[in-house]
């Protein structure tokens, strides 16, 4: 991999509410507005030669990047490393009460209801990045969630993870190459060895 272009998927139907949604099971579609945010991206990708694009198992990723690409023929891979979070109990909820949580409980934590600590959560986003870095493939379209791709912003800058990460504005694309794509990974796996917030 020559450069990824991270981009959160176009507003959901649960976003647009403000609630989560970390089960792949849970049919979450996008909403109007993110189905147009979706072809506007596709529009501002016309001249980037895509040669993969890389999805989770949400279908809100797959629907972002078949609208983004329609009319091009690029091949997929689903990297189920780059998923946003299982919420356990917090799960179809505010994400207000999850942030609230999030903040008064350390990264080992585990959300009530068998939920992802935040150190298992970054760890397989390390993990996603690593597959990313491993393709032969130069340009790769990576539609996810905001929570990886506000990871690797910050890792990529070498700011460590907080309890309560940004949110990322979606269907907006951030150009990474592999060096600084290679330094998100780097970061995220450095602080899982002392895992404190900042």
């Amino acid at each position: 991999m020559e450069r990824a272009i991270l981009v959160r998927h176009g507003e959901s139907e649960y976003s647009v509410s403000e609630l989560v949604n970390g089960d792949p099971s849970v049919d979450v579609g996008l909403t109007e507005e993110g189905r147009q945010q979706a072809r506007l991206l596709g529009r501002r990708l016309e001249s980037e030669p895509i040669d993969l694009c890389a999805v989770t198992e949400f279908g809100r990723t797959r629907e972002t990047a078949d609208l983004a690409l329609a009319g091009r023929e690029v091949r997929r891979v689903v990297v189920a490393d780059l998923n946003d979070p299982f919420y356990g109990e917090f799960e179809g909820k505010r994400l207000a009460e999850y942030r609230r949580w999030a903040g008064t409980h350390g990264p080992g934590d585990i959300p009530p209801g068998k939920g992802e600590a935040r150190v298992a959560i970054a760890a397989r986003y390390a993990r996603g990045f690593r597959f990313l870095l491993d393709r032969p493939e130069e340009t790769i379209l990576v539609v996810c969630h905001s929570l990886p791709v506000a990871f690797a912003l910050a890792a990529a800058d070498g700011r460590r993870p907080s309890a309560k990460m940004p949110l990322v504005t979606p269907a907006e694309p951030h150009i990474l190459d592999e060096g600084r794509l290679r330094q998100a990974a780097e970061h995220i796996e450095d602080w899982l060895l002392d895992p404190v917030y900042p």
